[in-house]
């Protein structure tokens, strides 16, 4: 690892602290706007949405909802940019969408799963990545399960454990590999470290490994391309790139790893405008700004003439300690560069800027 020369560096600067009077699980981006969300649980158990433009230096609250059960997790990935409605999983297992203009009742409800929904992501919305909208949930029940917003109660795809296999408690999902109408991928990360890649074209497993800790977060740095890269972050304070672009026979994914810290990385968000950047939020309230570099070839023949990846490296452009406790939600805003909201368990929602990303 190395860390960027001092001048060219990009600067984080925290841009508007706000104060929470609950418990923030995630925080989003409302796209083609400045507005953001922040989800989370109130004191007395139930769930809240918070809605807030940001007004120069200050975030103003436009819109506080509050639902029964509280919210843990939630995406606009499937939406129409027309409709802007949000998709939650809650602690009851429930996947709702809301159209936040009328939010008193979902537009679309399932009881998803039997316990808690850890992660949501979504695909075939605000123009990005072909196909049809299709939202995925993972949750403590051990299942992985693909819903289309316009057919209900059902999912169209269920990953779960086989008989006999024990349960692992699913952390985190994410969509990738959507870059035509067939084509389709998800990943999904357990407490016992175990990576699983869904074939959703055919319906099988594809890959799967283990990084022998808790895996925290899973992005692609591109949801509709053909697959490029993969992050996993681990309760270790480690994560980890695939090169998903060479699948070999046996060995699979080439991968780098990295030390980031002694703490859990709660969350790696790719930077929209650019791949090829990605931060990792931390237990210990920090943010680490990182960028891939790719290997001079990214394949190689092994001895059976089967193509095999090649990993490239990670080298540290910046980082900054906002809070004394976990930064468990980021978002990287999709319209303005290096704009990014965080939300941590101080009960704080931070707007922050990050500079100089074109000089990179």
């Amino acid at each position: 690892m190395s860390v960027g020369s001092g001048l060219e560096r990009p600067q984080v600067v925290s841009h508007v602290q706000q104060g929470l009077s609950y418990t923030v699980f995630d925080c989003k981006w409302v796209p083609r706007s400045a507005r953001l969300l922040c989800l989370g649980s109130a004191a007395r158990g139930t769930g809240l949405i918070q809605l807030y433009e940001l007004h120069g230096a200050r975030l103003q609250l436009l819109r506080e909802i509050e639902k029964p059960k509280p919210i843990k997790c939630g995406t606009f990935g499937a939406t129409s940019l027309q409709q802007r409605y949000l998709a939650t999983g809650d602690f009851d297992g429930n996947l709702n969408i809301w159209n936040l203009e009328a939010p008193e009742i979902p537009v679309y409800s399932v009881k998803g799963h039997k316990e808690i929904i850890n992660s949501i992501d979504g695909v075939g919305g605000l123009g990005i990545g072909e196909g049809a909208p299709e939202i995925v949930t993972g949750s403590r029940d051990g299942t992985v399960k693909v819903w289309d917003p316009r057919q209900k109660d059902t999912p169209v795809a269920n990953m779960e454990p086989v008989q006999g296999e024990s349960k692992r408690d699913c952390w985190t999902v994410a969509f990738g590999n959507a870059y035509n109408q067939e084509e389709r991928v998800v990943c999904a990360g357990y407490d016992n470290g175990d990576i699983k890649l869904f074939d959703l074209k055919t319906m099988s497993l594809r890959w799967e490994t283990n990084i022998k800790n808790g895996v925290c977060s899973v992005e692609f740095d591109r949801k509709d391309i053909n697959m490029n890269k993969l992050v996993a972050t681990s309760l270790e304070g480690k994560f980890h790139v695939f090169d998903m672009r060479t699948q070999h026979p046996t060995k699979g994914f080439a991968s780098v790893s990295e030390k980031a810290q002694k703490s859990t990385i709660w969350q790696v968000r790719h930077l929209p405008q650019n791949r090829d950047i990605f931060m990792t939020s931390g237990g210990s309230g920090s943010l680490h700004l990182w960028k891939y570099e790719y290997p001079a070839q990214r394949s190689k023949k092994d001895s059976e003439g089967s193509e095999m990846g090649v990993a490239g490296s990670v080298n540290l452009l910046q980082n900054v300690t906002l809070s004394t406790q976990p930064i468990s939600s980021l978002d990287w805003s999709p319209d303005k560069k290096g704009l990014c909201v965080c939300g941590a368990f101080d009960q704080t929602v931070r707007v922050l800027i990050v500079t100089k990303l074109n000089k990179i």
